[in-house]
């Protein structure tokens, strides 16, 4: 069990790869730029997309790889899923390939990576310790620009609020407009953006592609190119309890909670609960999966949570397919996905077409959850490629 239980813990990395913030005051920002820190471009973001800060970063696939690329991280003015403004951190990278005039900007939503502020995408970078980082690698190869988010509460304070689609869909977004603002970076209004995600990303992309025209209509969005996007959570959640899958369900639960703090988690839990809810604030998701693997809901609470109206509200709230994508869309899901039921996708699917968007949808035969990403990012970057070059779109509703 326990060789099994190592397994999957590095499956769900792979996948994650494959997967109460304040605005900075003036004289902190001053004092900051003097000490070499970050680049304070406004102490008070005003507007969704305003820079809050600036510093040079690095951008490694693997430890030490060059790319070719120059990097920032970047803190930005975001929203939260109640409507409030917030700051997210993330990374903007641009290839040094001499090329001059526009070049397409990716906005891109990492998969799963757990809950802890050190598991954020800007902080392994540097590193070359961010799973997904090899597949952003990719698009780069392209001369393309890529915004990655590292979500609300990921490498900044309070917790992630992991799941909770508005949030993340408003800070794929922002994270594209911030881009477009950053001094430096080359890049303009008039650029053309893509957004990509899987899993945790496929969610995140799904709901910034539904948002768009209402919230971000100022971003010349082409596509979405989306896939394992967990659409219905409470599907989900159902599926992964007391599963290989079920620590993804906690983090989940920690992530609403971030966001909704009177569903109040911690009145659930017992004992059992509290320990393993405490441990996972600060783990990523390979020792989250370990952490949690197993373990069914009704072992670490008083009462099921998602038995309440309220928490049940606030999932159906996250729900993928309840709007339609003003611009094209290609879709994708594994038939033998084990985390993400491959129904859940196809639903999507069908919730997207009743309602005229344009959608090329694409079952993957052969592989699960991971191996989905790994065999479609090619074929997804392409579909992009193809946005950007303004070619007819194949829909298949």
């Amino acid at each position: 069990m326990q060789m099994r239980t190592s397994f999957r813990a590095v499956a769900l990395l792979a996948a994650a790869g494959l997967s109460a913030a304040t605005l900075t005051t003036a004289a902190h920002a001053d004092a900051a730029a003097a000490a070499g820190g970050p680049a304070r471009s406004q102490a008070a973001a005003a507007a969704p997309g305003d820079i809050v800060s600036s510093e040079p970063s690095a951008f490694h696939p693997l430890p030490g790889q060059p790319t070719h690329t120059r990097a920032w991280k970047i803190h930005y003015r975001s929203t939260t899923a109640k409507g409030t403004p917030n700051t997210v951190s993330g990374t903007v990278i641009v290839p040094q390939d001499g090329r001059t005039g526009p070049r397409p900007l990716v906005t891109y939503a990492v998969g799963t990576v757990g809950v802890g502020d050190h598991c954020a995408p800007s902080a392994g970078f540097p590193r070359g310790t961010t799973p997904e980082a090899n597949l952003i690698r990719q698009l780069t190869l392209r001369g393309w620009a890529v915004a990655v988010t590292d979500y609300e509460g990921l490498g900044t304070p309070g917790d992630h609020t992991y799941t909770v689609g508005r949030a993340a869909g408003h800070a794929v977004l922002d994270a594209a407009r911030a881009a477009v603002r950053l001094p430096g970076a080359g890049l303009s209004k008039d650029s053309p953006v893509g957004i990509m995600g899987y899993s945790q990303g496929g969610q995140a992309s799904s709901w910034a592609a539904e948002l768009h025209g209402s919230y971000a209509p100022d971003l010349d969005v082409k596509g979405t190119a989306t896939g394992g996007v967990p659409g219905d959570l409470r599907k989900v959640a159902d599926f992964n309890d007391g599963g290989h899958g079920s620590g993804l369900v906690f983090m989940a639960a920690i992530g609403q909670n971030a966001a909704f703090p009177e569903l109040r988690l911690e009145s659930y839990l017992n004992a059992t609960g509290r320990s393993l809810i405490g441990a996972l604030r600060d783990s990523c998701v390979a020792d989250g999966a370990v952490l949690g693997s197993f373990k069914k809901i009704r072992d670490v609470t008083t009462e099921n949570p998602l038995e309440r109206a309220d928490w049940q509200q606030r999932l159906r709230e996250s729900q993928v397919g309840t709007r339609a994508p003003d611009a094209p869309v290609y879709l994708y899901h594994a038939l033998a996905d084990e985390l993400i039921p491959y129904g859940v996708g196809r639903q999507v699917r069908t919730d997207w077409c009743a309602r005229g968007a344009n959608v090329e949808w694409h079952t993957v035969p052969l592989g699960e959850h991971v191996s989905g990403v790994i065999t479609q990012s090619p074929l997804a970057a392409q579909w992009l490629a193809n946005r950007f070059a303004d070619k007819p779109v194949r829909g298949n509703c």
